[in-house]
């Protein structure tokens, strides 16, 4: 009975795989123990196989089978540490995308935060339609009704959402002749901010407090000259 058992030369396995070869050299010392008395014999039962068996000396057979058992297991525990190896692997590259994911939705969040805050930086306070319902009385299709009709300035939030600068309603309405102005200044950014600025045309008055005060006529007329230059 030969003793090469070359099945390759991999390393040494964890804790696992010598303690499960202990358990197993254990049990092999038992049948050893029914070997010597004599008794193996009998529990192979009668026949061609036994007379095989009992003619092959009983050390060999302990020992063919203690390094063919030591030779499974540690074979057993490899692979059960490549296939444990090739899971964890897969499962990084989903962490990685769910991390990704979390972190996209995390940075988006965070742009239309800084996107809001940089419109009041210049803008000074604005509201969503569902703020100016709730705090100034007017109705979503009124405010639609306006935005289409240039009687308020809308400031575009995101790719849809827009907001309103709160100092261009009085008493839940839109300050007289913001349409005008919006006629003459086209787009809402600049007009804004024309709106928001001292004036050299109105002697360094604002333009927004002026129609807050009713004067709109003078800043139509300083919105015309702006326009044309």
């Amino acid at each position: 009975m030969t003793k090469s058992f070359d099945f390759g030369n991999e390393p040494r396995q964890d804790e696992f795989s010598w303690l499960v070869a202990t358990e197993v050299q254990r049990v092999l010392a038992q049948l050893a123990g029914v070997m010597k008395g004599g008794n193996f014999s009998s529990h192979m039962g009668t026949g061609r196989a036994a007379d095989l068996i009992s003619a092959t000396p009983k050390q060999t057979i302990h020992d063919d089978l203690t390094a063919l058992a030591s030779e499974f297991v540690r074979r057993l525990a490899a692979e059960a540490v490549r296939r444990s190896n090739e899971s964890a692997g897969e499962a990084a590259p989903l962490t990685i995308r769910t991390e990704g994911a979390r972190g996209c939705a995390a940075l988006k969040a965070q742009d239309q935060q800084s996107d809001s805050q940089r419109i009041e930086d210049w803008a000074g306070a604005v509201a969503g339609p569902t703020y100016l319902e709730a705090h100034f009385g007017i109705p979503r299709s009124t405010l639609h009704w306006w935005q289409r009709h240039n009687d308020v300035v809308a400031l575009r939030k995101g790719a849809r959402k827009h907001v309103f600068p709160l100092a261009q309603f009085i008493d839940g309405r839109p300050a007289s002749g913001i349409r005008q102005v919006l006629s003459l200044i086209v787009n809402p950014r600049p007009a804004w901010l024309w709106l928001t600025s001292p004036s050299p045309r109105l002697d360094g008055r604002i333009p927004i407090e002026m129609l807050r005060q009713d004067l709109a006529a003078e800043v139509i007329r300083a919105a015309r000259d702006f326009s044309s230059t």
